[in-house]
């Protein structure tokens, strides 16, 4: 199996980066797996093809297992997320107490559909499993700042909001 995403690849420094992560791990093979993978989701963002290829040859497994890996685990993504990830919890206890209102109401504001990017990548929007704040239900986090209460007709301030303090 051989890989060239480093060579002539606008992405060196990234491919760089991460190899040097898995060079300074004590064991470079599938128990480093989940471990290598968020650290290349962390430098590149997202998940690509080429991104799985590398390490799969750095750790000396299949492809297809980096993928399965990939697809398995939500937390993974092998598509472009936004700058802005929004996520609303569809968990039980958000779900009695309107998050499908409030997941509308971001499709409406954002215009996207749960699981889909602006073509801008400002945005990604998703409806989520429960996130473990359901004294707070309905949960909306957008990146790692959580909002709680939230209710259809706050959608608009939390978007202007969060936009102005990640701004200054």
């Amino acid at each position: 199996m051989s890989c060239n995403c480093s060579q002539g690849s606008e992405n060196k420094e990234l491919f760089n980066e991460l190899g040097e992560f898995i060079s300074s791990l004590p064991e470079q093979n599938e128990s480093s797996l989940i471990q290598v993978l968020h650290r290349a989701q962390h430098i590149f963002g997202y998940l690509p093809r080429e991104v799985q290829t590398y390490v799969a040859q750095k750790l000396n497994i299949p492809v297809a297992r980096v993928y399965g890996v990939v697809s398995f685990y939500s937390y993974f993504t092998d598509t472009p997320r936004g700058e802005y990830v929004v996520q609303v919890c569809m968990g039980t206890g958000c779900f009695v107490k309107g998050s499908g209102k409030v997941l509308e109401a971001f499709e409406k504001s954002l215009n996207l559909k749960s699981g889909e990017t602006s073509d801008d990548l400002k945005f990604t929007l998703s409806g989520v499993r429960c996130v473990g704040a359901c004294g707070l239900a309905p949960v909306v986090i957008i990146n790692e700042k959580v909002y709680g209460h939230v209710q259809s007709e706050d959608v608009e301030s939390i978007i202007e909001n969060h936009l102005v303090e990640t701004l200054s």
